[in-house]
């Protein structure tokens, strides 16, 4: 696969920051944090890709970079053909971003007014934004909430708003940032499903980072582990169980590569 034929590709990127700490009463000391350093692979389109990283790993920055939030200080990213940070209003059109602890609904509306703000922020045709809602809205069962106000609605119920504001525009890619953190048993089961499905059928690309190896196990082809900034894992998760075979739980296996033992 070449990096323009891939549908996410992330050349040789860096992302520094600069922070400061009271070292005195009088005095700061400023140092730079190397959050993601030399970072290279590409995601082809209509794959499922698991990216993993211990907290601090630098998930959430590369997630920031390639949704456009940040800026890389190195390398080069491109998403569905796009510099992120250079045009992040037109990559919007093409992306569907999803992130577990935050919601992008608001709430105090209905959950159908939400999608009807969606709608206009996207300028989604109204033919095709209803026919999209409709489907939406059986497979992901939103019928008995859709009326309900966000702010009252329980956290399966906001996550499957969550990824229904996120799919309406029908993108290309599918960012998901802990989809599944806090769900029962029973939620999360629906949302792998769900994903599965929509990964299949519509071939929607979709990058995943979790902490939940379920998620991992029952989803993607693909898996990658980031640490201390830079790959330290790409392939499939059967050559991630291969590396300790071992051990029972692929949880063991992420915490030997972690651990380098």
């Amino acid at each position: 696969m070449t990096a323009e034929s891939a549908m996410i590709d992330v050349h040789e990127v860096a992302r520094t920051f600069t922070v400061s700490k009271r070292v005195g009463p009088l005095r700061r000391e400023r140092r730079v944090v190397h959050a993601v350093r030399d970072l290279s692979f590409t995601v082809a389109a209509g794959d499922f890709v698991g990216y993993l990283g211990p907290n601090g790993a630098g998930k959430s920055t590369t997630i920031k970079m390639l949704t456009g939030i940040l800026a890389p200080t190195g390398g080069r990213v491109r998403v569905a053909g796009l510099d992120p940070a250079r045009r992040r209003t037109a990559l919007a059109r093409r992306i569907g971003v999803v992130f577990g602890q935050r919601t992008t609904l608001w709430w105090d509306l209905p959950l159908t007014d939400s999608f009807e703000l969606v709608r206009h922020l996207y300028k989604v045709d109204r033919v095709a934004f209803r026919k999209r809602l409709d489907e939406l809205t059986e497979l992901l069962g939103l019928d008995a909430f859709l009326r309900t106000p966000v702010r009252q609605l329980s956290l399966g119920q906001r996550m499957r708003g969550d990824i229904t504001a996120a799919l309406l525009h029908d993108p290309e890619v599918l960012i998901l940032d802990e989809p599944t953190i806090g769900l029962d048993v029973v939620s999360k089961a629906a949302m792998r499903g769900f994903l599965g499905s929509l990964n299949a059928e519509r071939g929607t690309t979709v990058l995943l980072t979790t902490h939940d190896m379920g998620d991992i196990e029952r989803l993607c082809r693909r898996v990658m582990l980031i640490d201390h900034g830079r790959l330290a894992f790409d392939g499939t998760v059967e050559d991630l169980r291969a590396t300790a075979p071992e051990e029972s739980s692929i949880e063991d296996v992420v915490a030997r590569l972690y651990t380098g033992q």
